[in-house]
C-alpha cells in the first residue's frame, strides 16, 4: 500500500550564463518546490528519493525531515536537492512542470 506525501524540495542557487546576455542569479533560498507523490513508506531523515519533471527529468532529492500536517491530513516530506547545482536545464523543466508548484517562504 503507498502513502500520498507532499515533498518540499530546497534546491540551489542558479547562475543562467548566456552569450547574449549578462549572466542571471536566481536566488532560491527562501523558495521551496512542492509536489504530491506517493510513497510505498514514510522516508527516514537522509534516505534519497527520485523524483521528475517535466521532459522526462529524473532527479533526486534527500529527505530531511517528514512532520505530519494535521489540517490537511498528509505528511510533508522536507528535502534538499541531491546535487550541488542545478543545471538551467533542470531548473526550467522544474518551474515549467504544472505538477511542481513554487512556494514563496514567509
Amino acid at each position: 500500500m503507498s502513502i500520498e506525501v507532499e515533498v518540499s524540495m530546497r534546491i540551489p542557487t542558479l547562475t543562467v550564463r548566456s552569450a547574449t546576455e549578462p549572466d542571471r542569479r536566481i536566488e532560491n533560498s527562501a523558495v521551496r518546490f512542492a509536489k504530491r507523490v506517493k510513497v510505498p513508506s514514510i522516508p527516514k531523515s537522509g534516505t534519497s528519493l527520485e523524483l521528475t519533471a517535466n521532459r522526462g527529468v529524473v532527479f533526486e532529492c534527500t529527505v530531511t525531515r517528514a512532520d505530519w500536517h494535521e489540517e490537511r491530513e498528509l505528511f510533508i516530506l522536507s528535502c534538499s536537492y541531491a546535487k550541488r547545482s542545478i543545471s538551467a536545464d533542470e531548473y526550467d523543466a522544474l518551474i515549467n512542470d504544472s505538477e511542481w508548484t513554487m512556494k514563496q517562504l514567509l
